[in-house]
């Protein structure tokens, strides 16, 4: 068995942290990385422009919610960062998806606290949740080569 029959098993490059994905073009690859990095830098920015947006999103259990903030700020702008250049595509997108599931707690206490779903605000709370496992999935698909 060849190194690349483990590390790819269908040989045809499509083969992501476990996953196989469908091959896409250079061209959508391309948009679909910057995508991501937009969606990271975005979100890593917020965390220091209105800092008490996510404050409360921290469970107590962790401690000083402004540090945690501040932290999965900086590693949504690190993500993001190493996401733009195609040199380092491979590293922000296992960072990206680290910290996309890094950050899943916030978005559990979000709905938690958001109570059942019967306001618009409520119902986003919760709809969060199952998008997070697509957002993993984009970020690890980033670590193709």
């Amino acid at each position: 068995m060849s190194t690349s029959a483990v590390t790819d098993p269908a040989g045809d490059g499509t083969w992501v942290a476990g996953w196989s994905a469908p091959p896409q073009d250079e061209e959508t690859g391309r948009r679909s990385r910057l995508l991501l990095a937009a969606l990271m830098l975005f979100m890593g920015t917020l965390h220091f422009l209105v800092p008490k947006a996510f404050v409360r999103l921290i469970p107590s259990w962790l401690g000083d919610a402004r540090r945690w903030v501040y932290a999965s700020g900086v590693a949504e702008l690190t993500s993001g960062a190493l996401l733009l250049s195609p040199r380092t595509k491979r590293a922000g997108g296992f960072a990206a998806a680290a910290t996309i599931v890094g950050v899943f707690p916030g978005n559990i206490k979000m709905a938690i606290d958001a109570g059942r779903p019967n306001t618009a605000a409520s119902w986003v709370a919760w709809a969060r949740l199952p998008w997070q496992a697509p957002l993993v999935w984009w970020a690890l698909k980033q670590t193709r080569p």
